[in-house]
């Protein structure tokens, strides 16, 4: 028996659960997000496929969604009906004969021990299908980088398998935001060192990225490249790395004395979750998000862990007096991160 990591990912989750509930709209653009009324600030939460065929995303303002697609029905966020939906699809996951890693909503990882993954993959599907009715895309690898990228190319609602062998010819060519973990800002720095495919970053001397992106980040980046993950499945209850709230305002903020009242009024409220949670706040970090689209953030550490709300809001103000820049302001976040046990 060999070991093999499956990523199960549910298709387009959020819209397809509006759609289970309302069968009418199956075939159409639809897009979830805010309260449904796309007059009105917020982002888009998902959109069905047939949405994406105009280049609606998740977390585009639900104003452009409409621009490029003023056919779609527009639905507000419904966050109990989803996590129902996901509470069953995990409950069904965990009846199969694997380790279950959860990873939100609407994806997991399994850890199995089969030399018939392909078979495994079908009956998850098939599972999960006749338990919600909902599509899913699993991917098949040696690892969790492997799987969770060969997802994507199974979508929607197929199965792929990449392994070490393969995993140079499929990735190599691809740019390096290609894989799990490399972002925008990463891939521009990368392509500023004259590396710009998957192949490119594998060959570099992690030695020298080390010198560019730190001791840590610089080699993991091209271990990333060669396809290779250490991290193991497991079944350990997720735990968040803090919490954060945001509020969107309807009409732009251009008094900043407003802006700091508002920034003190969230961060009293994180502090209200920090305590729930009962973990210290090691890092409060303050979003900004300027008109019409332009987001920021700047961050401060606490001198020693804490979940005091009065701390807590003097760093948020403290960190929001790192934004030079005071121009009108659409949206505003705090979020706690915890303190490293």
């Amino acid at each position: 028996m060999t070991s093999w990591v499956l990523h199960v990912d549910l298709d387009q989750f959020i819209a397809a659960v509006e759609v289970l509930r309302r069968p009418e709209l199956r075939g159409r653009p639809v897009v979830v997000g805010g309260d449904g009324d796309p007059a009105k600030r917020g982002v888009v939460s998902t959109a069905s496929y047939e949405a994406r065929r105009f280049g609606v995303h998740s977390g585009q303002p639900l104003r452009t969604a409409a621009r490029r697609c003023p056919d779609a029905v527009f639905l507000p966020v419904d966050r109990e009906a989803y996590e129902a939906a996901s509470a069953v699809v995990m409950a069904t996951l965990r009846r199969l004969d694997a380790v279950v890693e959860v990873m939100g909503w609407d994806e997991a990882f399994l850890a199995a021990e089969t030399d018939e993954p392909e078979i495994l993959a079908r009956r998850i599907q098939r599972l999960v299908r006749e338990s919600t009715s909902l599509d899913c895309s699993v991917g098949i690898g040696q690892n969790k980088l492997q799987a969770k990228i060969a997802n994507g190319f199974g979508k929607p609602a197929g199965v792929f398998t990449i392994t070490s062998q393969t995993w140079p010819g499929l990735l190599g060519p691809r740019p390096t935001d290609a894989l799990w973990g490399v972002g925008g800002r990463t891939a521009r720095k990368l392509a500023g060192l004259g590396i710009a495919t998957v192949a490119e970053l594998a060959a570099a001397d992690p030695r020298e990225l080390a010198g560019q992106f730190g001791p840590t980040i610089g080699p993991w980046l091209v271990q990333l490249a060669r396809g290779i993950d250490l991290s193991a499945v497991t079944d350990e209850p997720y735990l968040p790395r803090g919490h954060g709230r945001e509020v969107t305002f309807q009409q732009n903020l251009t008094d900043w004395e407003q802006v700091r009242a508002e920034v003190g009024r969230i961060a009293r409220i994180v502090a209200g979750d920090v305590a729930a949670d009962g973990r210290p706040a090691g890092r409060i970090v303050v979003k900004v998000r300027y008109a019409p689209f332009f987001t920021r953030t700047h961050g401060r550490g606490l001198a020693e862990p804490t979940g005091d709300p009065a701390l807590i809001e003097a760093a948020a103000l403290a960190a929001l007096d790192d934004f030079t820049r005071q121009d009108p302001v659409r949206l505003l976040g705090v979020r706690a991160e915890f303190a490293e046990s």
